[in-house]
């Protein structure tokens, strides 16, 4: 059972109330989301062309756009190189996209996950240098390549680095950390410690698409030309999971209303297989149907086959392209189920349950997918998890971490145990020998400092709502605050003592339930996911197991924690809640 935890942010609600002419319900949503300003609040409410930066902020940009422009004119062989995840990718497409419209001589290359690895390495220098390009230029890596790109300096190549990814740094003895940028060219990184961009959280495709807005500026006076990338910049910026906030939240707005209308063949293709052309485009179905396709390519074969469907302008070809992603994904996903059954296994073998961090190796998962594992048992378990499996050369793995567990800081601490480690509090991946596991395992564990009360799952509630507040005009303005995504969560809202007139079961399985509920006079329709198990413990868990679970129902009281949504049947609009969770009242 989760913890309910109700925000309560003080100020002068009626005062600002008043000052942006919203209810008190969207003002505290905002607040919560740690929107203080009355102009971040109307930003917010209304983003627009406006809120976006001045790009030549950025530190190096201008000499980037500078270098680029040079190269065109000289004619210069030019080679990006992105990455095989969906930024990557969308980071490669915008990049040579713009770079074409200016007849540069450019081309792209997506290491292969396995052979390749993460990131530009000696390898792909030497293959660039002896198939002639002059430049370099990288998109979503490149941050932490100081080294091959030394190499490729040495060669007498010229280096760009585009990236988003936290700075390296090395510690001393007394753990004062030196930051590491490369010497490439220009490095454009808004978390350089001397970048005064304003807004940190771009993704890989949003950096790009700042240089992209600079570079249309300087050669065509005109970087409104460069709104036309916004639509790829916002699937980026949907599956990269960054905060859906400042300019990303204007980039995904924007975005998605591109993308109902979006001329490009491939992504055309790519919604009809999925089977959303008529759907209003969103971050569920960026994030959860489209993303993933492109993800299942770099994968399980080859990213480039993602590029080439966003580049393809042959109908027959788009159409083709589309159905392997879609079947990669398909595959992608079986491979997963099967990966989070063979985990659970492991926990149970073991009897690991029990430990604050769960080390799981798994041989035999393909390493692509260790991360997406790692995802899912984190979430059954709610607890910091690693996935490991045999590489080529060495033990590979993935972990994705809960709130107030500091991955990365934490594998530094077992430094000396891994082969390479690297990532973010909330995510890492590494590699190391075989024999170091179960030290890794025992270290994690003995330096852990989560208690029993860390590991319990916590539900964020923003306010409580009584079903009186509930209105179709209400949930228009909860459905104006999206996109919804990190550091933008749906809006989530209680309330205790509801009546239960009427469950259903939906489905053979009973997870899919739907009830009509009472408060007050008002009635309401919800529904639940995955509820079966909430549902027999709220009966099974009293001692009225004689009484049929209608009867029992109608004789209790609950709180439920729900978001307030709007369905659309026969062309005519409707309010729906949706219970996340639900447990007996106390009223």
């Amino acid at each position: 059972m989760s913890r309910w935890m109700i925000k309560n942010k003080k100020c002068d609600m009626d005062k600002i109330c008043n000052l942006i002419g919203e209810d008190e319900i969207i003002v505290k949503t905002l607040l919560n989301r740690e929107i203080y300003t009355l102009k971040g609040m109307k930003c917010f409410l209304k983003p627009s062309f406006e809120n976006l930066h001045d790009p030549i902020k950025m530190k190096d940009i201008d000499r980037a756009v500078d270098i680029i422009i040079d190269s065109i004119n000289k004619k210069l062989k030019i080679l990006i190189i992105g990455d095989y995840d969906v930024d990557g990718i969308m980071s490669a497409f915008v990049l040579c996209s713009a770079l074409k419209e200016f007849k540069a001589n450019v081309n792209y290359y997506i290491p292969d996950r396995i052979t390749d690895g993460y990131g530009i390495n000696i390898s792909m220098v030497d293959r660039a240098y002896k198939d002639g390009y002059d430049v370099i230029m990288t998109c979503d890596n490149g941050i932490a390549a100081s080294e091959q790109i030394k190499y490729a300096k040495k060669l007498g190549m010229i280096v760009i680095v585009t990236d988003h990814h936290d700075i390296p740094f090395i510690e001393d003895e007394y753990q004062n950390r030196k930051y590491i940028v490369p010497n490439a060219d220009a490095v454009v990184n808004p978390k350089q410690l001397n970048c005064e961009y304003p807004f940190k959280s771009l993704c890989g495709a949003g950096i790009v698409f700042k240089f992209v807005q600079l570079l249309y500026d300087r050669i065509t006076k005109n970087k409104i030309e460069a709104n036309k990338f916004i639509e790829y910049v916002a699937i980026a910026t949907i599956c990269d999971v960054v905060d859906l906030v400042d300019e990303n939240r204007f980039i995904v707005k924007y975005g998605l209303n591109l993308l109902n209308t979006t001329n490009n063949l491939g992504l055309k293709a790519l919604k009809k297989i999925t089977g959303v052309s008529d759907k209003v485009m969103n971050s569920y179905i960026i994030g959860f149907i489209i993303g993933p396709c492109f993800n299942a390519a770099g994968r399980l074969e080859d990213a480039s086959i993602s590029l080439r469907l966003l580049f393809t302008n042959d109908q027959s070809e788009a159409e083709k392209l589309a159905l392997k992603l879609y079947t990669l994904n398909k595959k992608r996903q079986e491979m997963t189920n099967h990966g989070v059954e063979e985990a659970v296994n492991y926990i149970e073998k073991f009897s690991i349950q029990d430990n604050k961090v769960l080390v799981i190796y798994i041989p035999e998962l393909h390493e692509s997918i260790a991360g997406i594992v790692a995802g899912r048992i984190r979430e059954r378990y709610n607890l910091p998890t690693i996935i490991l499996t045999r590489g080529k050369t060495s033990i590979k793995g993935s972990g994705r971490s809960i709130e107030g567990y500091n991955m990365f800081e934490e594998l530094l601490k077992c430094k000396n145990l891994l082969e390479k480690f690297g990532g973010h509090p909330m995510a890492a991946g590494l590699s190391l020998a075989e024999p170091n596991i179960k030290p890794l395992m025992k270290r994690l564990n003995d330096n852990c400092s989560l208690t029993d009360e860390d590991i319990i799952p916590k539900i964020i509630i923003d306010c409580s709502l009584p079903f009186k507040k509930i209105s179709l005009k209400f949930a228009e303005n909860i459905r104006n605050l999206e996109p919804f995504g990190k550091g933008n969560p749906k809006p989530v809202f209680a309330e205790k003592g509801i009546s239960i007139i009427k469950v259903a079961f939906l489905d053979k399985n009973g997870r899919f339930l739907k009830f009509t509920l009472k408060q007050g006079r008002l009635y309401f329709n919800a529904v639940m996911f995955q509820g079966l198990d909430e549902l027999k413990r709220l009966i099974f868990g009293t001692k009225q197991n004689n009484v049929s679970i209608y009867e029992y129902l109608s004789s209790i009281k609950i709180d439920i924690v729900f978001y307030v949504n709007i369905n659309e049947y026969m062309g005519k609009e409707y309010l729906q809640l949706q219970i996340k969770e639900l447990r007996k009242s106390a009223l």
